[in-house]
Order: structure tokens, then sequence, then C-alpha cells
């Protein structure tokens, strides 16, 4: 897996992006949704069916390109804010896009507190306590 600076930020555009092109292309794409392809940081950009992802990224000495395509499944954005035509994540949200984890699907299951009149009555007649 690659391994980010702490200081590279990632940001995922919103629009769908065609995968044809490569590094001239996607740095034209960053351009076009409002960011400098040369400032250090990651860009990550979908295709239409969400199958097929390309980031982009220049690290002070030259362009890095990765490309991933899933096997089965799509890429899920995460939640999104606003109209903006891209959306800022942090490297373990990009580490969990990359791996197809469903945001929508990832939810913290319900706890039921026990109530303290059954925990005290368990107690009292188990013998092994």
């Amino acid at each position: 897996m690659l391994s980010l600076p702490p200081t590279v930020r990632v940001f995922v555009a919103v629009a769908p992006l065609d995968m044809r092109g490569s590094f001239d292309a996607i740095a034209g794409a960053v351009r076009r949704i409002g960011l400098d392809p040369v400032d250090g940081h990651l860009y990550l950009f979908l295709n239409k069916r969400r199958r097929l992802a390309k980031a982009l990224w220049f690290d002070g000495s030259g362009w890095c390109l990765l490309a991933k395509r899933l096997e089965a499944g799509s890429f899920q954005l995460p939640p999104l804010d606003g109209d903006k035509p891209q959306v800022a994540i942090d490297g373990s949200t990009f580490a969990s896009l990359l791996a197809g984890i469903d945001f929508t699907a990832a939810r913290r299951g319900w706890y039921r507190r026990p109530r303290l009149e059954k925990v005290i009555k368990t107690i009292d007649t188990d013998p092994q306590v």
C-alpha cells in the first residue's frame, strides 16, 4: 500500500472522470475542480460506474499515478458536504474507499444496556460467582 506523509491531504472528485487519460489529463481535471495538481496533495477520481479509480500525486520530484479496479462491487463516495466539486478525506477513509467499503452500510450496532435488576438477579442465582 502507498504510504503518504501526514501533510498530504486527499481530495476525491465528485464528478466522474474518463479513465483513458494519464498524467496530464488527470492534472487538467484537478485544475478544472479548482485545485493545483503540484501542491503535494493526492487527488482521487472515479469513473462513471465507480469500478475504476485513479489517484494523482505530485511528491516534489515527479508524478505518481495509482489505478485500482474492483473485481466486484463499486467504490462508494464518503458523505458529501454542500455543492463542492471535491470532498477532502483523511488517510483512513482513503484506505477504506480503496478497499471498496460501503460508507452507508458501515454503522455501529445497537447496544442495549442490561437492566440493573436483571444483572443483580443473575449474580445472586449463579453459583460460580
